[in-house]
């Protein structure tokens, strides 16, 4: 073909074009082994021959081009477009077939091959399946920042926890030394983390001397704690956090509390990753 040899009409060609499309559509779409780029080679190759025959029966003058340029054109505007990188069409088809007296044109095809393709459909052929499912993470954006951050890394472990057979007495005394609002309430012989005490929660009996040695831990405490493992992923921590409006949440594994996350060390990690993941931009 591109040297020429193939001299079968525009009706052919096109039928052709058509049923190659038609062949890859069915296997691609019946989960048949394959792929598209040897498929877009024949595909564009053929267009820009029937294009070339076209031109030739408009105006015969034209038929001193060589079609196996024509061709070539096709091949690299169809890769082009469908990769959505020009460079990539242009030089994988001229180290291909070594047709660099065609450079200038497979420029200028490759370029607004691109450019059509992409005001069309804005990612390439092989991301819009990650488009499609949300699983494309490029550099900067919220998911990608998120994604590269652990809950391991935001754990607090500066928590001081209590038991829930714990008078208020003894309690009062860890609270004159804890610099933190919220104390995680732990079973005195398992260890299992069992609630969540807040300095609100003690309010109302914290003046009240009399119900220091008459008030356990285990009766205020608030059990319906929403709890994050080191294996949640942080996206939906951190909409967790907005939706019950919560500034942090206790890490519990196994049963264990494993400490606290926090939304301020959560967003001054994402800050921080952030700049790295644009620095080089």
């Amino acid at each position: 073909m591109i040297n020429g040899t193939f001299m079968q009409g525009i009706g052919i060609v096109a039928l052709l074009v058509l049923a190659k499309i038609v062949a890859t559509s069915l296997t691609l779409g019946t989960g048949g082994s394959g792929g598209i780029f040897a498929p877009s080679l024949v595909i564009g190759s053929l267009v820009g021959l029937a294009y070339h025959r076209a031109l030739v029966f408009m105006w015969p003058t034209v038929g001193w081009v060589n079609e196996g340029c024509f061709a070539l054109l096709g091949m690299a505007g169809l890769i082009s477009g469908m990769l959505q990188a020009p460079l990539t069409g242009i030089y994988l088809i001229v180290e291909i077939t070594g047709g660099y007296e065609v450079m200038l044109p497979l420029i200028i095809v490759s370029a607004i091959s691109t450019t059509a393709c992409h005001y069309i459909e804005p990612v390439s052929f092989y991301l819009k399946e990650l488009v499609e499912k949300g699983q494309l993470l490029r550099p900067g954006t919220d998911a990608r920042v998120l994604s590269d951050m652990s809950i391991e890394e935001l754990i607090e472990t500066d928590c001081l926890c209590v038991h829930q057979n714990m008078l208020l007495r003894d309690f009062i005394d860890i609270v004159k030394r804890s610099r933190r609002n919220y104390f995680p309430v732990e079973d005195d012989r398992t260890g299992r983390f069992l609630g969540m005490i807040h300095l609100d929660d003690i309010r109302p009996y914290m003046f009240n001397i009399g119900m220091y040695d008459a008030l356990m831990l285990g009766q205020i405490m608030n059990t319906g704690v929403d709890v994050v493992t080191a294996e949640d992923d942080l996206t939906e921590v951190l909409q967790r956090m907005d939706a019950r409006r919560l500034f942090s949440m206790p890490v519990v594994s196994n049963d264990r509390f494993m400490g606290m996350i926090s939304k301020a060390t959560l967003l001054d990690q994402y800050r921080k990753e952030l700049m790295v993941q644009t620095s080089g931009e």
